[in-house]
């Protein structure tokens, strides 16, 4: 239940600070006095949008903030999942607008998203304006009433887990259809490729090796040369590194006995000629494996030639990256050699989903049809009581391809008069008709969903007399019903029904017009009632009339 709302800089609205009553209350002012400015600030803190024009002008800042009591309505489980310290009997919704258009929104005075504050708004508090007649144009709405009074959450909840499935699994056979065609008008193309890669006999590794093999080829002469005067170097008998190491360490062996130092020496110098004559063994053999052969070479270069050119044309870098293509070009295949299998078993998947979702949206027919009989005895009930004797009214379910809310179409049809033919509700309804129609709706809605506030925005458009009267007494009735319901009107015979009544009125300062909105005693609710009976001029029928309806 909305217990206080304070509202600072928004629009014609200076301060604004109001305790609201529980149970039925009604607000009334004359047209522009700023109504329809406090619903808007009520939209704000539902998680609408928010617009910087909407500021007082002069003014950096406005703040919308409101109290609650949840006390009865069990939302423990949203303020746990959206980490939000809960307070039953005191909630606090905040929403700020800056001049530069940046908007915050709290929770208890926890920053959240403005998705989670619509979440939450939704949960707390119904506006019906005028335009939420229009809803009856829709079939969704009508289905989404029917849905309400059987208490279908859970059910289709369900239903919509299968159907999502059943469509993924829908759009995957799609895909693979397509995939497929497309694949076996390739696969001759892909085979091609796969056996052109095949056949040249790759592996790893191997382009590194040829091109080493070319390099050393190709500078054959010039690396014998090289490695003739190395071993020459090492081996030859005068001025050669290894005969004079010899002389060397031989010299140091004689001296041995008479100076210890050159024992490390001579070691020393054992190990570098043990070393020296390896080399010089590796070197005569690599001398006798250098050798130029033409043949060989040409062999590497059209080898080398073939891989670059197959590199080239699958736009791979390595040979490794070609034997990759191999791989992947060899799943492509099996994968069109195996398709009629993977084929068939996502139709059989298809169809035990699309089975799944039949059931399931049979039952929900199943309770759309029960809930049915009970709306239409309901609304026919309520709309006897609001003046229309002769009302027929029925819910249509007819079969539909299945679709996100199951397999059914649902209208409200409608007849206010004796021997006329029942037609669509939008196309035979009178204003004045459809707020009624709308009103015994969410009447019963309201008794299904534990709506904590409910707000209507002039549903009397179009009646007046005892019937707005009537109108009022199931408004009162849904608020002594644990709602708190607010009426926005024009018409005495509503304003009059409140438990509590609030004027919006504007007033003329030296800097500029505000809207103003206050809780009416006694004497000023028979003023307000008996102005809205007989306008500017009270007369003193006009009093005792508006006393009469207030049965004073």
């Amino acid at each position: 239940m909305l217990k206080q709302l304070y509202i600072r800089n928004f629009t014609l609205i200076d301060t604004l600070d109001i305790e609201l009553k529980p149970g039925f209350s009604v607000i009334t002012g004359e047209t522009g006095a700023g109504k329809s400015i406090i619903l808007g600030a009520i939209g704000l803190l539902l998680g609408q949008r928010a617009d910087a024009k909407n500021i007082k002008q002069g003014a950096d800042k406005c703040i919308i903030e409101a109290h609650f009591d949840l006390s009865k309505y069990s939302l423990e489980v949203f303020f746990e999942n959206n980490d939000i310290e809960y307070d039953a009997h005191d909630t606090i919704i905040r929403r700020e607008l800056t001049s530069a258009g940046k908007s915050r929104a709290f929770i208890n005075d926890t920053p959240v998203s403005l998705a989670i504050l619509k979440e939450l708004g939704e949960q707390l508090v119904d506006i019906h304006s005028q335009h939420q007649n229009l809803l009856l144009n829709k079939q969704d709405f009508q289905l989404n009433v029917v849905d309400i009074i059987a208490n279908n959450n859970d059910l289709l909840s369900q239903y919509r887990t299968a159907y999502n499935k059943y469509q993924e699994t829908k759009k995957k056979l799609e895909n693979l259809i397509l995939e497929i065609e497309q694949n076996r008008s390739n696969s001759d193309f892909l085979r091609f490729q796969y056996e052109e890669l095949c056949n040249a006999k790759l592996y790893d590794g191997e382009q590194e090796e040829l091109e080493q093999k070319q390099a050393t080829m190709s500078h054959a002469e010039e690396i014998k040369s090289a490695l003739y005067e190395a071993d020459n170097s090492i081996n030859a008998e005068i001025g050669g590194v290894l005969s004079n190491v010899k002389n060397a360490k031989n010299a140091l062996k004689g001296i041995m006995d008479l100076y210890p130092v050159a024992q490390e020496l001579q070691q020393r110098l054992d190990s570098c000629y043990i070393e020296l004559d390896d080399i010089s063994h590796e070197i005569s053999t690599q001398l006798q494996d250098i050798d130029f052969d033409p043949a060989e070479l040409e062999y590497i270069n059209n080898r080398l030639d073939k891989i670059y050119e197959l590199e080239k044309k699958y736009h791979c870098e390595t040979i490794n990256e070609l034997l990759c293509k191999i791989e992947e070009l060899k799943q492509q295949l099996d994968y069109v050699d195996n398709s009629d299998i993977v084929l068939n078993e996502l139709k059989e998947q298809l169809d035990i989903h699309k089975k799944e979702c039949e059931t399931k949206a049979s039952k929900l027919s199943q309770t759309r049809k029960k809930s049915a009989l009970s709306i239409e005895k309901e609304i026919s009930e309520k709309l006897v009581v609001l003046g229309m004797p002769n009302i027929n009214f029925k819910v249509n379910i007819e079969k539909k391809e299945l679709g996100l809310f199951g397999a059914d179409n649902v209208s409200f049809m409608f007849s206010a008069n004796k021997n006329n033919p029942l037609q669509a509700v939008t196309q035979v309804a009178s204003g004045g008709e459809i707020a009624r129609l709308m009103l015994s709706l969410k009447a019963m809605i309201s008794g299904a969903v534990k709506l904590p506030t409910i707000i209507f925005d002039e549903i009397d458009t179009g009646v007046s007399g005892k019937i707005a009267e009537k109108m009022a007494n199931i408004m009162k009735e849904m608020g002594d019903n644990d709602r708190q319901v607010i009426s926005i009107t024009h018409l005495p015979q509503i304003a009059a029904l409140g438990t509590t009544h609030y004027k919006v009125y504007k007033e003329d300062t030296s800097e500029a017009t505000i809207s103003k909105m206050t809780i009416l005693n006694e004497e000023e609710r028979i003023k307000e009632i008996a102005q809205m009976l007989s306008g500017s001029d009270i007369s003193d029928a006009a009093i005792n009339n508006a006393k009469e309806l207030l049965r004073l």
